[in-house]
């Protein structure tokens, strides 16, 4: 346990009953969350970082807008601090403004496609105020916002780190009791392929609603220089590396690399959403070339923080990961089903 928490540890009773008040608030009466014209579908999970969500909402956003189902993500940008609220993020977006995953599924999506609000009502109004109107909204990190009705909520599970030791934060990584889990309309596994699923699906059956289970993947496809944006194949000779990152869940990316056969000499991680400054990489760079490395490698979303002066800090080359969602294919359709967007476009079609 960091020393942060066993600090906060005696304040963990009154986090519980502050959450479990919250919750009965929300249970007792449905109407303190707005409703609006188009359906909204929240992905999020019981515990801090780490999960996936990101990548799976951008994943989903950018299939269903190609399948004729155009949509808009909705984000708190979490870490930004903006004068303008609620505010549309673009590729060329300020991460210190709008917060880092915004500006990457921008960078993936186009303009037009993500809001961050801190009252993420406010951003739904932006995105149904436009023409033509967006037929479906993605709620990213929703599952605590509860002010906000969803059609679907998405609760996601890492498949390796499950649920931890059970407990609440300060002394567990869960927001919400496991019980929580009954408000998904279904559960999606991410890292599927290494998750034990009788261990899960006996704990969906214990805490959850009765939805599916949908096991997806994460793999990292190509490799993109920060500088000159040169893209290569997971079969150029880069390695070996020194990976860096600022997320959830740094442990998964660096075994991420060593599946998709990028070999690193040493690893480093810092505190999630962290805002490297150019002299840290410039020490990245110093340390990799001593042990021998060719490059850096880091993630989408550590990339959207490089600026110029990160860049040139570094005498060694920057290479981004890029990550694909793999085994997804029947969640999407899931959605669709649940939606009834096949029925809708149908209708369209015969007008």
């Amino acid at each position: 346990m960091s020393i942060f928490r066993w600090l906060f540890a005696p304040l963990a009773p009154f986090y519980g009953l502050i959450v479990g008040a919250r919750n009965r608030a929300f249970d007792s009466n449905s109407r303190r969350a707005e409703r609006f014209s188009i359906p909204v579908v929240s992905i999020g999970n019981l515990s801090v970082g780490g999960t996936g969500k990101t990548p799976l909402t951008m994943y989903l956003a950018q299939g269903l807008q190609e399948m004729g189902h155009p949509n808009v993500i909705i984000s708190r940008g979490y870490g930004g601090k903006r004068d303008v609220d609620p505010m549309d993020v673009t590729p060329e977006s300020n991460p210190a403004e709008v917060g880092d995953e915004p500006v990457m599924l921008s960078k993936r999506l186009g303009i037009n496609r993500v809001i961050v609000a801190r009252r993420r009502a406010s951003a739904v109004l932006r995105a149904i105020s436009r023409m033509p109107k967006p037929k479906l909204l993605f709620l990213d990190d929703g599952f605590q916002h509860r002010a906000l009705h969803r059609d679907i909520d998405l609760l996601l599970l890492d498949g390796v780190r499950k649920w931890g030791n059970g407990k609440l934060l300060p002394l567990g990584n869960l927001r919400e009791p496991m019980t929580s889990a009954k408000r998904a309309h279904a559960l999606v596994v991410t890292r599927g392929r290494r998750a034990q699923k009788p261990e899960i699906e006996k704990w969906w059956a214990d805490y959850g609603s009765g939805g599916p289970i949908f096991y997806v993947d994460f793999q990292i496809c190509s490799l993109r220089n920060a500088t000159s944006g040169e893209r290569l194949d997971l079969s150029a000779s880069v390695s070996p590396l020194l990976a860096f990152c600022a997320i959830g869940h740094p442990e998964a990316f660096f075994a991420d690399l060593l599946v998709a056969g990028l070999t690193w000499l040493d690893t480093k991680s810092f505190r999630d959403h962290r805002r490297l400054h150019p002299s840290q990489i410039a020490s990245l760079a110093s340390i990799a070339i001593d042990l021998g490395a060719k490059g850096l490698i880091c993630t989408e979303k550590d990339a959207v923080k490089l600026s110029s002066a990160h860049l040139m800090a570094s005498n060694i080359p920057i290479w981004i990961a890029e990550q694909k969602v793999v085994d997804a294919e029947s969640l999407v359709s899931w959605i669709i089903s649940s939606l009834g967007l096949q029925d809708i476009c149908e209708a369209e079609h015969v007008q």
